[in-house]
């Protein structure tokens, strides 16, 4: 059976340990060196990234949020242990683990990492398809002629480099789509490698449970419940007309996954769905102008990445959580696509006015979707609005100053609420 050593990368045929140096980090598979398709995947990132710059946080619990009433955004595995995990709030997980260092996001440090990363990953492939700023999908396929090395070399060569130059780890799913590369990739973490071959496909997923498929939440998982699905052997017990049936879209996909099937292509241009941008009070408010304020710089942040990336949504979207944590959420359909901050934000503005005075909010939030190139937006305007297209030359006339005079050059009065 082909094996790899994870440590010097040494290729050797079956044993416990690697030949050349005694490494007990070695990789096993029969379809090893065929294999093509990967989920690398980092360990705990952001709070990876504080533990390398600061040694003092060694083997201490930290937990990377933002106060007391904000959410987790991620823990290191020592604070996982007591049960913290991604998206918890933060007074949940402080009870869990109140020795925890909490550490604010530092997201340019991150994004810097992000990119050493990402260049690391160019030099092996072109097709990459980023997920996050710590996640990503290779298609390795025709790679080993112009390397020498099967992909799976290359791969552990990847996290080898991280581990050595960035001072971080990372986690590899390999096989033979990007379904199974990315279960793969969380069977063995941190600093894992896990191969899920061709020919062992219907075992590996005979008895396990549905939830791992990605995209199955509490809501689809207790759908499934209902209709007696909990493994991928139930699953293989429908046929696939009874599942769309039931399911609908969901249910197609369903059939093909528990099959191990998935046609979907590494894209390293997959197209971007959603803008969005949130945030959690310090304290419940229910003051207008201090929600307006927020409101209106939320609008201007989405308005400024869809700028950046030259991108338009159609669809405004509002988000509010109470202080019992209910959420409610509005949309509504723009009759041309936008960019524009002071359009995203009066839509989002309407929105909030027909909710009414449902607080006090904990949380509130903005966001573009249906999003598509800018070549067409904001050209028919609000006919209902005369001083719209006002606004919108003053606005772009206002990104041209940024642009030469930095973002703080010139600020709404609203913005200072």
């Amino acid at each position: 059976m082909p094996a790899l050593c994870r440590d010097c990368l040494t290729q050797f045929d079956d044993a416990r340990r690697c030949p050349a140096c005694a490494s007990p980090r070695v990789t096993r598979n029969d379809e090893l060196w065929d294999l093509s398709i990967a989920h690398m995947d980092c360990d705990a990132f952001y709070a990876s990234v504080e533990k390398r710059d600061n040694p003092d946080l060694a083997g201490k619990p930290v937990i990377i949020g933002g106060g007391r009433r904000g959410v987790v955004s991620t823990a290191c595995y020592v604070a996982r242990i007591r049960g913290v995990r991604s998206a918890m709030p933060m007074f949940q997980a402080l009870k869990l683990c109140p020795e925890a260092v909490v550490i604010k996001p530092r997201m340019d440090v991150y994004v810097e990492a992000s990119r050493a990363i990402r260049a690391m990953m160019e030099e092996l492939t072109p097709a990459i398809e980023p997920l996050s700023l710590d996640e990503a999908f290779l298609d390795m396929t025709g790679t080993a002629r112009l390397h020498g090395a099967p992909p799976a070399v290359m791969l552990a060569g990847l996290v080898r480099r991280m581990k050595t130059e960035l001072g971080l780890t990372g986690s590899i799913g390999l096989s033979h789509n990007k379904f199974l590369a990315k279960v793969a990739s969380d069977l063995d973490k941190p600093h894992g490698f896990s191969v899920i071959s061709k020919a062992g496909t219907p075992a590996f997923l005979r008895d396990k449970p549905v939830r791992m498929i990605w995209g199955v939440g509490a809501a689809t998982q207790s759908s499934l419940d209902k209709a007696g699905i909990r493994t991928f052997s139930d699953l293989l017990r429908w046929e696939k007309t009874d599942l769309v049936a039931r399911f609908g879209g969901m249910g197609e996909r369903l059939y093909y996954l528990a099959r191990g099937q998935d046609r979907r292509r590494v894209s390293a241009h997959a197209p971007m769905k959603s803008i969005s941008n949130e945030t959690t009070f310090g304290e419940d408010t229910n003051d207008p102008d201090i929600l307006d304020g927020h409101l209106w710089r939320m609008a201007e942040k989405v308005a400024d990445r869809a700028k950046a990336k030259g991108l338009a949504g159609r669809v405004v979207t509002l988000k509010l959580k109470r202080s019992n944590h209910s959420l409610l959420s509005r949309r509504v359909a723009l009759t041309d696509p936008t960019q524009l901050a002071d359009r995203i934000y009066r839509t989002a503005r309407g929105l909030f006015d027909q909710v009414g005075n449902q607080g006090p909010y904990r949380l509130l939030g903005c966001g573009l979707s249906d999003i598509s190139a800018a070549v067409d937006a904001d050209k028919l305007g609000d006919l209902l609005d005369p001083q719209a297209g006002q606004r919108s030359k003053a606005e772009k006339a206002t990104d041209a100053i940024r642009d030469r005079f930095g973002s703080r050059a010139i600020v709404k009065g609203r913005a200072l609420r």
